[in-house]
């Protein structure tokens, strides 16, 4: 009884945990918003590149996969925020390539048929293997990787915040958000007992603590640069 009183606790916690992932994912989703605004009303990607879209929704489609029942156990909440994001990735896709130049357009049309193709063949390949403890290694190291990869990608921007010691490429609310998502996420895995998923948000969380940190620093800094008191000079 006791027994089942603990794993019920964990189930809920678990629960808990995956329904604030998916939450903090949507701020997310929305952050790029927008720069598509600014792209519809001008009818123009000017120099914005199309390829973290490309990448995101890749990344997406790897770990709803991952989520899905004939992959891994019990992960529902998985499926439901990739699902959500690889929708709204798709979406960014397509405006990028409705307003596009037509080099672009086509470079981003095959890039986007590149990405169908490897997901289509990440499932047809993991399909094909009967043991589901090595389809669920095939596939959970391959989410891990790219869930790595994704997570690894601030670390040009906080190379670039110390050198600039400026904030400016690095929006407060955007950190914010990865590093409550990966936070909950990590927590998620943990208390799945699942390593495909615990390990790579536990690297999101170390790095979203590093920005937060970083832009604390900087903002101060920045803030209290501009509060000087200028020198007063006096004239005899």
């Amino acid at each position: 009884m006791d027994s089942f009183a603990f794993d019920g606790s964990f189930s809920m916690w678990k629960d808990v945990a995956g329904f604030a992932g998916n939450i903090f994912a949507f701020g997310l989703f929305v952050s790029p918003m927008p720069t598509f605004r600014r792209i519809m009303r001008n009818r123009s990607t000017e120099q914005f590149s199309g390829l973290p879209y490309i990448y995101a929704l890749l990344n997406c489609l790897i770990c709803l996969w991952y989520g899905a029942p004939f992959i891994s156990h019990s992960n529902l909440m998985l499926m439901t925020v990739n699902s959500v994001g690889a929708t709204f990735q798709l979406c960014y896709i397509v405006l990028f390539i409705m307003h596009t130049d037509k080099k672009s357009k086509m470079k981003m049309l095959v890039l986007l048929l590149v990405v169908f193709a490897v997901a289509g063949l990440i499932v047809a390949g993991s399909l094909q293997i009967p043991d589901k403890l090595t389809r669920w290694y095939f596939v959970g190291i391959l989410s891990c990787a790219s869930l790595v990869s994704m997570f690894a990608s601030p670390l040009f921007v906080i190379n670039l915040v110390i050198q600039t010691k400026s904030v400016e490429f690095m929006p407060f609310y955007l950190s914010l958000s990865t590093f409550l998502m990966s936070g909950s996420f990590f927590h998620y895995g943990l208390f799945n007992s699942d390593a495909f998923v615990y390990t790579p948000n536990g690297i999101g969380t170390v790095l979203g603590i590093v920005q937060l940190s970083l832009y604390c620093y900087y903002h101060k800094a920045s803030i209290a640069e501009e509060t000087k008191e200028p020198l007063i000079e006096t004239y005899v």
